[in-house]
């Protein structure tokens, strides 16, 4: 019988600057109060959104300031670079491996970018071997932590005993715009944080869990509920309000197909573990899986601790379902640009 893919380990980092929501809402009332005529309807979100603290790539007073595209490119370089070493290290050491064991390098990232890509550049300090097979990804966004999980164990399942290293890293703060006067860019500011994920996998016996299933739903006509608009600045958030109602109609029958497509059904599912893009999106995914209200525990404690870090949240939620002891069988499930959903079934291991 051949050997299922395995998730061997997983490390989670954020960048070491923390910012507090009091203190985002002062601040952006500094900056936009005067300048934006419904501001002070829109900061209640700082207050509903459920977050108490996020961890951002630069200290508070770089976002009080102007910053184009190589300001913030560079600080991308720099910070991602830490958070990608940090994470990578860490859960080689968990996996009892070191770089060098690495066969195949899975990254995902819409937050930024490099080129050379970030594996490249780390490759001599970290110690990958040459012939390391490298798979960037940009573009998925939210929804990458989920979709990144199941590229890298395609990866690993069409390779049995290669270890396959993935890692989610975003930092959405460097896309803050002091000109940009709209309620999206001014409502990301009350939810978006950094931070970084990475997972090995590798077909074989041991693990934590056992990767079972993978899909995803591309949503038609849907481009303008979430992605980037692209200017001389820098990246400029799009971001819908009908989000939480299109989540609320629409992701139990695309999940279910997914499922279908691996021969589950919803009710074979013990606990949807899922991205928390916000306290209204947990509000619609309770609603829409039928799930009791504040079901979405963990996701909550998460979301307060560290805001939207986008791609990697997700990550950051299954290493505390990790610890508090996995079902038979999860549903990571998370969302994003395409509009588009993206599903990963979790077997416990025995």
């Amino acid at each position: 019988m051949t050997d299922t893919v395995k998730l061997v380990s997983l490390a989670v980092a954020t960048p070491d600057n923390i910012i507090y929501q009091t203190e985002a809402a002062e601040t952006a009332g500094r900056l936009f109060s005067d300048r934006f005529r419904d501001f002070k309807h829109l900061a209640r979100v700082f207050e509903s959104a459920g977050i108490r603290k996020r961890y951002v790539a630069r200290p508070l007073s770089w976002f009080e300031q102007s910053h184009g595209w190589q300001d913030r490119m560079e600080a991308y370089a720099e910070v991602a670079s830490q958070l990608f070493t940090k994470t990578a290290t860490k859960a080689l050491e968990r996996a009892g491996l070191r770089a060098e064991d690495v066969d195949c390098i899975v990254t995902v990232s819409s937050t930024g970018f490099t080129t050379p890509s970030l594996e490249a550049r780390l490759s001599r300090e970290l110690g990958f071997r040459s012939d390391i097979e490298r798979v960037p990804v940009f573009g998925l966004g939210c929804a990458a932590g989920v979709s990144g999980l199941g590229i890298a164990s395609r990866m690993a399942k069409s390779r049995p005993g290669a270890v396959v290293l993935f890692i989610a890293f975003e930092l959405c703060s460097l896309a803050f715009r002091l000109d940009e006067l709209t309620r999206p860019n001014i409502v990301a500011t009350a939810l978006f944080g950094d931070g970084a994920a990475a997972c090995i996998l590798r077909a074989g016996k041991e693990g934590v869990a056992e990767i079972e299933s993978t899909g995803e739903h591309l949503f038609p006509d849907t481009l303008g509920i979430m992605g980037w608009k692209i200017d001389d600045t820098g990246f400029g958030i799009i971001l819908d309000q009908s989000l939480p109602p299109f989540a609320e109609a629409n992701i139990k029958p695309a999940v279910a197909g997914i499922l279908e497509r691996a021969g589950l059904t919803i009710s074979d599912v013990d606990r949807f573990i899922c991205h928390p893009g916000g306290a209204k999106v947990l509000v619609a995914l309770e609603t829409a899986f039928g799930l009791e209200p504040g079901s979405l525990d963990i996701e909550r404690e998460v979301i307060s601790d560290y805001g939207n870090m986008s791609s990697p949240t997700v990550l950051f939620v299954l290493e505390r379902a990790i610890n508090a002891g996995l079902p038979r069988r999860s549903a990571l499930i998370a969302m994003g640009p395409g509009f588009a959903a993206s599903c990963v079934t979790l077997k416990r291991a025995a």
